[in-house]
Formats: structure tokens, sequence, C-alpha cells
């Protein structure tokens, strides 16, 4: 079933209120700039596990993207082969081409490789749940990137783990820029994705974030396929503007596609390329969304997640379900990209890549280094 907007945008929009006058937390202006210094600080240390099973031999799993043309899922699968050529495995990647069609095309086929373990990239468990039952029940091993709303084991699914930053802090971190970054007078746009729970669960705890910035406001919350960015971006982004003018200081988004289109209806508008609407995505930190905070061109910030790391996580986690073992637990720290701390931490390279030898740390587990 399609998910809806739920807990805060749907009882938030559906009361009629305007979300700037709701009941402010005291200091929430104070707090989202000092959440905002913390998550940009550079090269945070590693965090993540230290034990775990040795490498286990003779494995092959397949990576199932829901759409390679998404700089966030493109990223991960080029760390799950990299981390797949380190341990020994072999890995195949099947493109989903951002249709449910063609990602339930694309789990039939993994499913009848009869792969040791499929690494579900942003496939969500809800849409695919039938799928993701028939790969259990074959005696596949299911790990989830961004394919339910929280991290850790799915309590409705056969996944044995789901990894992602902490996608309510990563909603934080953006909506509270734009709280810190305005002073308290942020007028925010946010654009979701309906189709996938991960994407409600960002765009609720962004709405609450604003919500609690007395002056603040929710100009608009946008339910626009993420898969269909290319076509309808332009004409939405032109029709905001005509609607709300210089109100609309801020866009939130649930992840940098979104902004990649963005920039020509912003030029014909004769807005600055480091004007307002600034421009903030919760994840996941492509390379073209590096490259524009780079050169303050329409885009002001990222709550990059580190992909890379994230596919050597995926292999980690799927060798502790060979092993017999319990996920780690690990949840990468968020981490805020601005034009000031962009050159750090892979940002110069356009990526999230932490210097904190996290390609050590898991190659030391895994009794191949």
């Amino acid at each position: 079933m399609k998910p809806t907007l739920t807990t805060t945008l749907a009882a938030l929009l559906a009361s009629g209120v305007t979300l700037g006058a709701m009941p402010a937390l005291a200091d929430a202006v104070e707090d989202a700039k000092a959440y905002v210094a913390e998550a940009s600080q550079p090269n945070p240390p590693w965090t993540g596990p230290t034990t775990g099973p040795v490498a286990q031999q003779g494995k092959t799993i397949v990576y199932v993207s829901a759409d390679q043309r998404n700089g966030g899922v493109l990223g991960v699968s080029e760390g799950v082969e990299e981390a797949a050529a380190a341990i020994g495995w072999e890995v195949r990647v099947i493109d989903g081409q951002g249709s449910v069609s063609g990602r339930s095309a694309a789990m039939q086929q993994a499913i009848a490789l009869q792969p040791d373990g499929i690494i579900l990239g942003s496939v969500d468990a809800n849409e695919q749940a039938e799928a993701i039952r028939q790969a259990d029940e074959a005696g596949i091993v299911v790990v989830g990137w961004h394919s339910t709303a929280s991290t850790g084991p799915s309590d409705t699914h056969p996944i044995f783990t789901n990894i992602t930053t902490d996608p309510l802090e990563i909603s934080r971190a953006a909506a509270s820029l734009a709280v810190a970054d305005s002073d308290g007078t942020a007028g925010v746009v946010i654009f979701t994705d309906s189709v996938y729970e991960i994407a409600i669960a960002k765009s609720d705890a962004m709405a609450e974030v604003i919500a609690a910035c007395e002056g603040c406001s929710i100009l608009s919350v946008e339910d626009t396929p993420l898969a269909e960015a290319s076509t309808r971006m332009p004409p939405l982004t032109n029709a905001l503007l005509q609607r709300f003018g210089d109100q609309w200081t801020y866009s939130l988004t649930i992840n940098d596609l979104p902004f990649d289109f963005m920039a020509p209806a912003l030029i014909s508008a004769g807005i600055p390329q480091d004007g307002h609407p600034r421009n903030i995505s919760a994840g996941d930190g492509s390379e073209a969304a590096f490259q524009r905070i780079q050169q303050n061109f329409y885009q002001f910030a990222t709550v990059a997640e580190p992909l890379n790391l994230h596919g050597w996580q995926a292999v980690d986690e799927m060798n502790r379900a060979f092993a017999g073992e319990a996920d780690s637990g690990f949840v990468v720290p968020v981490h805020l990209f601005t034009p000031d701390n962009i050159t750090e931490d892979g940002g110069a390279d356009l990526s999230y890549d932490p210097g904190n030898g996290y390609r050590e740390a898991y190659g030391d587990i895994w009794g191949i280094n």
C-alpha cells in the first residue's frame, strides 16, 4: 500500500493552521544553531564496529537498485562492489530503473539467480514486501539500505538489518540549518515522495523542526515522485515562485535529486545562484550536489551520507548474517556539508568519504588485512 503524508504533515496541514504560528520551543533558534555547528564539524572519528566474524567464503550477492540514476543509490552500489571485491565475493547489480514495475522485475531476477544475499538499494520494503518474503523463503539473506524508515532489523519484513544514517537526525540537521541560517524567519517549501516510507519519515521530521520555530513558516509540502523529477521540477519550481515569491526563502528535500532540475527555473526568474530560496537536502550527497555547493550554485547544503562506507557496511552486515551473528547496530552520525566545510571529508572529490579508516577497520574484522 502506498504510504500517505502521515503524523506531522497530515495532522498539521489538515488543521488549516499556519505552521509558523505553532507554539515554539523557547530556544528553537539557538538549539538549531548549536546542532548545526555540531553536525558540521569536519573529520568525525570512526565509531563503527571493531569486532565481528571473519570473511565467509564463496558468497554471491545481488544489489537491487531502486534507480541507478539516483546518486545515492549509485554511490552505495559502488561501495558494495568495492567491499565485495575486498572480501572475495561475487556481486551483481540489477537496476530497477525508477519504476515499481522495474523494481519488481529486478527483485524477481535477483531471486532467480539464487544468490546467498540480496542488498536492497533504496528499494522500499513495503512496496516489495512479497518479493522480500519470497527471497527469505528461498533462504536468501536480505539487507536493506534506505528500505525502511528506521535503522536496524525490521519488525515487519524479513530484513536482517536496514542501513541508513538516522533519517530523523538527517532531517533535523537539514531543517535546523534553515532555522539557524535565517535566524528563525525561514519560509519553507518541503519536497517529499510518498512512494517511500523513509521519505515520509524525513519530511515529517523536517516539518516538526520548522513548526517549533515561531518566526518560521511552512509554505507548502509538495509530494512529487523522485522518478519524475526531471519533468516535474521545472514547472513546479515556476509555479511555486509565482505563488510565493520572496516568501519562499528555503527548500527542504528528502535527497539531492530534485535540485538537479531546479536551476533553469530559478535562473529564468532572475534569482542569483547564491540567493533565495536556499536549497538544503536531507541526503544523500550526490556528486552534482557537492559541485553545486562548492560553487554556491542553487544549493546551499546537503546532509550527505557516506555512500561508499554504507556499501562496505552492507557487506559487513551480510557477512554477519552468513556467520549466524547479530547485526552490528552501527549508525553513522549525521554530517552536514555547507560552503564553509565542503572541501573536508572527501567533499573536494565530490563525495562524503570520511577519512576515518573504515576500509581498514572492516578489513581487520574480516581478517583480510
